[in-house]
């Protein structure tokens, strides 16, 4: 069982190692109240690294991707960097473009636990960079991506003029975000250019594993319909709850974390080498034009991945490495 004091000096390896903290910033540590362990830990840590620490705490919002309350919004675009372990994703949300815009640097940490905290953030970052950095560009050159599985999934989609973009603890520059734990490569498709049935077989966020799998076939860059027991209509009813641009293909990508595991906790699990997760609603916040006030991501366990006919994933094995 980690004590405090452990969880603390993780936290600190983070904001020194992917954050770069100084003692002449402001770091803002914003949380829904559901995870007291990390956000303690970061708050303890912060308080010793910054010239400032300030703690906000606000109710949980009802899903991933919903703007918290204006007055934590405005909080988070006055801060240097921004510390965001909460039950909901914060990630996706016109508050946390806002803070970038205005310069901050930007970790987001939904749904994290001190177990994976202890896990996924004790990696070796230079060799994620290096892997994370090779998948990243392979995105960002291709002009198609197809991704199969050997539980049905064959989706394809159209990547041109899209950057990859690599998420592995790089926060050092002005307006920087990504998650922690960090581990993956990921872009956003060309809107309304995806076909194919996708099946979700490893875990969907916000649900946690599945039992059986998701089958969502998608037309024109639109998920039509979704089929697979509960997980399937809890997914449907919230993609259609926020419109049609709740059902946009959003994102592709391709985890590159090494010590992640799938544990059906979506922020550690898509970040787990040999997976790929596909996301249906908003982009904005990486180069897509869609804005939903939702992203869910869904994983794709074993997946084989061709951009451009290239096969770069094999049945879950990274080729590039």
């Amino acid at each position: 069982m980690l004590n405090h004091v452990d969880l603390k000096e993780i936290a600190r390896r983070a904001l020194v190692e992917c954050l770069a903290l100084q003692d002449t910033e402001t770091a803002l540590v914003v949380t829904d109240g559901l995870v007291p362990e990390v956000a303690g830990a970061f708050w303890q840590a912060a308080r010793e690294l910054a010239r400032e620490a300030i703690f906000v705490e606000f109710p949980p919002r009802s899903r991933h991707g919903e703007e918290p309350p204006a007055a934590v919004a405005a909080a988070m675009a006055a801060a240097d960097v921004l510390l965001l372990p909460t039950s909901k994703s914060l990630s996706h949300t016109r508050a946390r473009r806002k803070a970038c815009e205005a310069g901050a640097r930007v970790a987001s940490m939904p749904m994290i636990t001190a177990e994976m905290m202890t896990r996924a953030l004790a990696v070796d970052y230079e060799a994620m960079r290096s892997l994370t950095k090779k998948y990243a560009e392979v995105l960002t050159a291709g002009q198609v991506a197809r991704v199969t599985s050997p539980a049905g999934t064959d989706i394809t989609m159209k990547l041109t003029g899209r950057i990859g973009v690599m998420d592995a603890g790089e926060l050092r520059q002005r307006g920087a975000s990504g998650n922690l734990p960090a581990g993956e490569a990921y872009i956003a498709p060309l809107e309304g250019s995806a076909e194919g049935i996708l099946v979700l077989d490893g875990s969907l966020a916000g649900w946690g594993r599945l039992e059986e799998p998701v089958i969502i076939e998608v037309k024109k860059g639109l998920a039509v319909r979704a089929e697979g027991g509960e997980a399937a209509r809890w997914l449907w009813e919230s993609l259609t709850k926020c419109g049609e641009a709740g059902t946009a293909l959003a994102e592709l990508g391709i985890g590159t974390n090494e010590k992640a595991i799938v544990s059906g906790n979506i922020l550690e699990d898509e970040k787990a080498i040999g997976t790929v997760h596909i996301a249906f609603g908003d982009n904005r916040g990486f180069g897509g034009t869609v804005e939903a006030g939702i992203h869910l991501d869904g994983l794709v366990l074993n997946p084989t991945v061709e951009v451009d006919g290239e096969v770069v994933i094999k049945e879950g094995r990274l080729l590039l490495r």
